[in-house]
């Protein structure tokens, strides 16, 4: 039953709601602290969770002071992630009038004590106030924490139960969940609707008492929510902070709730390109993997073997083989496999050391890839050599920067290893290449056979090219081309 309700879920956010109008986030950060709260970190999580769901399009301001009313315009819910110095008039009032005039904010955490509120940390411990601090925040925030009261029980682990649990944000979910994080209380709560409480054990410096958890107030014609959870990503990765969190922000920017009860973090795409990556026979670093972490609409899976990647049903379970090992020879039925995906219209990508592979395979080099790094010297031609570290530019073929695998590419240059001497097809098609004296002219090439969907890319040695924009851009683009994606 669970399956089936992520499965459900699935299609929700990235079917159903994709094609729905998102709702437009605007963070409002910076400034802040570090030491307890620190927005460099949690900011960008926030807004992956957000972006995530496919319901949201975000933008982030960490610098607030100075924003207008039409800063805010084309946004339909701020989330005030600060607890800095104030802002200015003109910018406090600009928000209070884009909530008031029927738009939504979100706060969490810390923003309840802090310059904002009119709070200030004494330097021996303590808070004491400052003034009335931003009255119209205090007022959208539903709350006040005098100084003496601000403070919480020891970070725990403990239970959030909904106190109303038919409001557009709660309906749906369960009827409590376990949070990590700091249990805030003794606030003054003023025309404020409480959606979740805790209880505050006094066995670890609680109150006794249930404290409220998360609330909405009403603002003019616009929507607030607070939540007292997020203290870190720690507690930010929860999974009911990340619901109720992503169903929060849809409700104050729109009055209603579409996400499912479960946000992934890691929703995986519908419909993606299903790409087995091979390795074996060649050292490499653990950033290669990052490489495909980054990519979009990409599902992966790894295999370290021949026996592994190559089997039977490789048509039926990937669109694109990414290779990136190295050895000289297959299995007849191995071959045959391979040979039936790339015959099938499958897409074969091929990085760097792998145009070593398979030397002893004449098919695999004539008809399929159509360049081979000569280990050691065959076909009447001597062995093939390499050098590290080199500084490699590579530019694109005159007439062929419009082909899709080289598209938003342009010029890469990147230290990586050179190859010279190598055996190419007169029948490849060209998309880069260098004048480097220590490499041979083509670096990225298609296969002799126009009917197949075969790439070799030579960058790809070391970090500095798994990291590098334009590799990896590159490279997605290959694996898109591969699968049949894009024309």
């Amino acid at each position: 039953m669970r399956k089936a309700f992520r499965i459900l879920a699935g299609w929700l956010v990235l079917g159903g709601l994709a094609s729905a109008e998102p709702v437009k986030v605007l963070f409002l950060t910076g400034e802040s602290d570090v030491q307890y709260h620190d927005w460099r970190e949690s900011t960008p999580f926030l807004k992956q969770v957000l972006t995530g769901t496919g319901r949201f399009e975000c933008r982030v301001v960490e610098q607030a002071a100075g924003i207008t009313a039409r800063t805010l315009a084309p946004y339909d819910v701020v989330i005030i992630h600060y607890n800095g110095p104030r802002w200015g008039e003109q910018s406090e009032r600009a928000v209070e009038e884009f909530v008031r005039s029927g738009k939504g904010m979100v706060s969490v955490h810390g923003v309840t004590y802090g310059p904002l509120v009119g709070t200030v940390m004494k330097p021996k411990g303590g808070f004491e106030r400052t003034g009335e601090g931003w009255r119209g925040f205090t007022e959208m925030l539903g709350v006040r924490w005098e100084p003496a009261n601000i403070g919480h029980a020891v970070r725990h682990a403990f239970v959030v139960k909904f106190t109303d649990r038919e409001h557009p944000i709660t309906r749906g979910l369960g009827p409590e969940f376990l949070a990590n994080d700091e249990l805030y209380h003794r606030m003054d709560h003023k025309n404020t609707h409480v959606l979740a409480t805790a209880y505050d054990d006094p066995a670890l410096g609680g109150t006794g008492k249930d404290e409220p958890i998360m609330w909405t107030v009403q603002y003019g014609k616009g929507r607030a929510f607070h939540s007292s959870l997020g203290h870190d990503l720690n507690a930010m990765y929860q999974p009911g902070f990340l619901a109720t969190f992503a169903r929060a922000v849809e409700w104050a920017g729109t009055g209603a709730v579409t996400l499912p009860a479960t946000v992934e973090l890691h929703p995986r795409p519908a419909n993606p390109v299903r790409l087995l990556v091979v390795t074996g026979g060649h050292a490499y670093p653990t950033s290669f993997y990052d490489v495909f972490q980054s990519f979009p609409g990409v599902v992966w899976s790894h295999a370290a073997s021949p026996a592994e990647a190559y089997t039977a049903r490789m048509k039926e379970r990937f669109d694109v083989v990414a290779l990136y090992d190295m050895r000289d020879d297959l299995s007849e039925e191995q071959k045959a496999n391979l040979r039936g995906f790339v015959e099938a219209g499958k897409g074969v990508v091929s990085l760097h050391h792998a145009i070593a592979d398979y030397a002893s395979w004449p098919w695999w080099r004539e008809e399929a890839l159509g360049g081979l790094y000569m280990i050691k010297p065959m076909m009447d031609r001597p062995a093939s050599s390499f050098k590290e570290g080199v500084p490699l530019l590579a530019r694109p073929v005159k007439g062929m920067a419009g082909h899709p695998i080289l598209r938003g590419v342009g010029p890469i240059e990147a230290e990586d290893e050179v190859y010279k001497g190598m055996w190419h097809s007169p029948r490849i098609r060209v998309l880069m290449e260098t004048d480097h004296p220590l490499n041979d002219a083509p670096v990225v090439y298609l296969g002799p056979n126009p009917e197949f969907r075969v790439v070799y890319i030579q960058f790809g040695h070391g970090s500095h090219a798994h990291y590098h924009p334009g590799y990896r851009k590159l490279l997605y683009n290959a694996v898109l081309w591969g699968a049949g994606r894009t024309k």
